[in-house]
């Protein structure tokens, strides 16, 4: 699936472990629009869950 560059950074940061509030407040983004974001990724990559969704992350090593 092909992820835009805001989605990959949102995905990098729900693997980090920040919550929808913290990604908002530092990408200046309300935590609606990040839990909208994460529904758009979940859809994409035909996920269900966030622990899908870093498991994902780590396996194409878009976190550390």
């Amino acid at each position: 699936a092909s992820l835009s560059e805001r989605e990959r950074e949102i995905l990098r940061l729900i693997a980090d472990g920040s919550s929808n509030q913290q990604i908002g407040e530092q990408l200046s983004i309300t935590a609606s629009t990040v839990q909208t974001h994460r529904l758009h990724i979940l859809e994409k990559l035909g996920l269900r869950k966030t622990a899908e969704l870093i498991k994902y992350a780590v396996q194409h090593g878009l976190v550390q």
